[in-house]
């Protein structure tokens, strides 16, 4: 199986020394998401934690909710290296009897990397019609923003991977209280997410309706629909969110928050949640 850190000779150059060493680098390898024996996706991930992102893609899919929708799900015996071994980048989710599968007439392949390959009112809607809790998410809970302020310390604390690389994104799921439930690293933020949701869905905990998703990149569209699919009702980005992830937000009852840095934050929606004063209207719009 593919290493989540690897070693590489560079050439450092400090204050104009230069000298030879041995670097530390995060693992990137594809993973080929298959249903059924059918291949919905690839996506360029770190190696771990492969059988929970497939089936948190799958949750943001609209395809499972639950565990007993999941029959099993296994690395296919077939992908096999140049050497002849498996090479662990290829996993077959098998559903339940009865469990309709995705679309799997669309060549999704960059799907995970980039867009979802709808856009505006479109990916809105379809947010809706997939979704397999009530829109908009139900109130709570009421957080502290001391507590949220907090949590991209914490985050960077837990990131081990990150500490000996400097090339991971993270996600972490936390209580109300900001205590840390959940955090998983990878080459890709959207594949974070999906290790938390997939981890989820396995220990029984969709919808998570009494905790926050914390990111440690810009707050996109695609990580919106995920937080809103697994009924997390409070994503924080330490970056931007786009135009589309705060009008889903809006209409999803989610409360979005980004540039969480330090005592300073931007809610762009579900203020509520935050239990802030009346802000000042700015003179300078």
């Amino acid at each position: 199986m593919g290493r989540v850190t690897e070693r590489r000779r560079v050439i450092r150059v400090r204050d104009g020394v230069v000298a030879a060493r041995s670097d530390t680098l995060v693992g990137e390898e594809p993973l080929e998401i298959r249903v059924n024996g059918r291949r919905l996706a690839v996506t360029m991930r770190t190696p771990g934690d492969d059988f929970a992102l497939a089936v948190g893609f799958l949750v943001s899919e609209g395809v499972l909710a639950e565990p007993a929708e999941l029959a099993r799900i296994a690395y296919c015996a077939g992908a096999t290296g140049p050497d002849g071994a498996n090479s662990y980048n290829v996993v077959d989710v098998r559903l339940a009897d009865g469990v309709p599968g995705p679309d799997l007439s669309l060549d999704r392949r960059v799907l995970t990397n980039s867009s979802c390959g709808l856009c505006g009112r479109v990916s809105l809607d379809t947010v809706h019609t997939t979704a397999r809790w009530p829109l908009p998410l139900p109130p709570g809970p009421v957080l502290d923003p001391a507590v949220l302020a907090a949590l991209p310390d914490r985050l960077r604390a837990a990131q081990r991977v990150f500490a000996r690389t400097g090339g991971l994104h993270a996600a972490a799921l936390c209580a109300p209280d900001g205590t840390l439930l959940d955090v998983r690293e990878d080459v890709g933020r959207h594949n974070a997410v999906d290790k938390i949701v997939g981890h989820a869905l396995q220990a029984g905990a969709l919808p998570l309706t009494d905790a926050v998703l914390l990111v440690s990149g810009r707050a996109s569209f695609e990580l919106a629909q995920k937080a809103v699919l697994a009924g997390i009702p409070v994503l924080a980005a330490v970056s931007a969110p786009s135009a589309l992830a705060v009008d889903l937000a809006t209409e999803a009852g989610l409360t979005l928050v980004g540039f969480l840095r330090g005592a300073s934050m931007n809610v762009y929606s579900g203020a509520e949640r935050l239990g802030l004063a009346e802000p000042a209207e700015d003179p300078v719009g």
